[in-house]
């Protein structure tokens, strides 16, 4: 019986074929392939009960856990961090607190747009506030004290907006070394030291001057206090005289029965306030063309361009008896510095300057008295329009005169009527005056 495979013989294992014998102990195989080294098979074991599963240890706040994936990410080249616990795992779901690996990443570039335009609409919050506050701040420091509605029988508005200036010779929170400094006397009550009618409108702003020994007509009136009807007599007077009998209520109604213009806002400003906005905004620089004197107003002004301060402004729209005791000269005096105020008051430096802008509108808020129907806008909107007179989009003008009368100046009727329907009508104004 053939105890070999099948295929093979006695011959095959005696030829000169596969599986050839020899002398030596070792198998044919490893003798020819030295290179093949065979081990021993390992015991075989019994497999491993299977371990309980062990409650996973509760995750804190930042990471800090046990059984942190130590190996999690090993074979792939990246780099660990030292932690005492362990490296955190990739997922974020380790315990090394950054939810990155384990590994430092490098901080991501800042987002400019989305901070310029939290800073944007930062910026904007706050000067919004600033803005809105202000404005509280400035309309409660106006006096609304003059109500327009008690004036009778008023011409009807026109075309524009028309502002009634008065300067009085109010000495209202002055101290005695005020009064002396400013050369303002002592005299009680107030008197209108200036009158003008500022016109605002498309063509431009157009600034009157009423000269104070203007002669008009009294007309009736109803008392600003009483209440009482008084009738019209016929009786001509200076001009100031309407305020120092009934006060501005009567002066608006003087002014519009004389004239035949409607007056929309009145506004008032004395002695102490005006000179208190002169030092505010650090002075005004004027250009005197003539020196001149007035001892009782305290000016010495010399020829040329210089810098006034409070007092000498007070000083120089007051005076008159320089002039000849002239009052239109005053008032042209009067007109070119009010607008060199309103001009160098407007500016970048005042507006924008906190220190200087608050100091300006309050020494000039507190001093204030207005209608009652001014808001801050139309109050605004008239000191814009003072600034245009200067910077020549505007006219300034006295009211054209014919002559005098007992002192007084008779205003001409004719330029008058014609300067009164250019107002109305909103037209460029072509009549001049004194």
């Amino acid at each position: 019986m053939n105890d070999w495979p099948e295929g093979w013989t006695d011959d095959n294992r005696s030829g000169n074929r596969y599986g050839q014998g020899s002398d030596s102990d070792r198998p044919e195989g490893a003798r020819v392939m030295r290179h093949v080294q065979r081990h021993p098979a390992p015991p075989q074991q019994r497999p491993a009960p299977p371990r309980q599963r062990q409650p996973e240890p509760p995750q804190y706040a930042g990471g800090y856990g046990n059984n942190a994936g130590y190996d999690n990410g090993y074979n792939t080249g990246q780099v660990y961090g030292g932690g005492g616990n362990g490296g955190g795992r990739g997922d974020g779901h380790g315990g090394g607190g950054r939810g990155d690996g384990g590994y430092v990443q490098g901080r991501p570039a800042p987002d400019w747009r989305r901070r310029i335009k939290i800073g944007a609409l930062s910026l904007v919050v706050v000067v919004l506030a600033v803005s809105i506050g202000t404005y509280f701040w400035a309309d409660s420091k106006l006096k609304r004290e003059v109500d327009l509605s008690k004036v009778i029988e008023r011409p009807k508005g026109g075309d524009g907006t028309n502002y009634l200036i008065v300067g009085s010779d109010s000495r209202e929170g002055m101290t005695a070394e005020d009064k002396k400094k400013l050369h303002t006397g002592s005299a009680e009550g107030k008197r209108t030291d200036s009158m003008m009618i500022l016109h605002d409108g498309s063509n431009g702003p157009t600034l009157v001057s009423l000269p104070r020994d203007s002669n008009v007509e009294i007309p009736s009136y109803k008392g600003s206090d009483s209440g009482k009807l008084y009738p019209a007599r016929g009786r001509f007077t200076k001009l100031n005289a309407a305020y120092a009998e009934d006060g501005p209520e009567l002066l608006v109604r003087t002014v519009e029965f004389n004239t035949g213009l409607h007056i929309d806002h009145y506004v008032e400003i004395g002695f102490g306030g005006f000179a208190k906005i002169v030092d505010a905004i650090g002075g005004v620089e004027l250009d005197i063309p003539k020196a001149f004197k007035d001892k009782k107003s305290g000016a010495d002004f010399k020829a040329g361009k210089q810098t006034l301060n409070g007092e000498q402004s007070l000083a120089f729209v007051r005076t008159r008896y320089a002039f000849a005791g002239s009052d239109l000269d005053r008032t042209k005096n009067q007109q070119k510095f009010l607008a060199a105020l309103a001009s160098q008051t407007a500016t970048p430096s005042t507006i924008l300057n906190p220190f200087k802008l608050y100091p300006t509108m309050g020494a000039g808020l507190d001093t204030l008295i207005v209608d009652k129907d001014m808001s801050l806008w139309s109050l605004g909107q008239m000191f814009f329009a003072m600034k245009g007179v200067t910077g020549g989009d505007g006219t300034s003008m006295n009211m054209p005169i014919s002559g005098s009368t007992g002192g007084n100046l008779v205003w001409d009727k004719a330029k008058v009527k014609q300067l009164v329907q250019q107002l109305n009508n909103d037209e460029k104004v072509t009549v001049t005056g004194n």
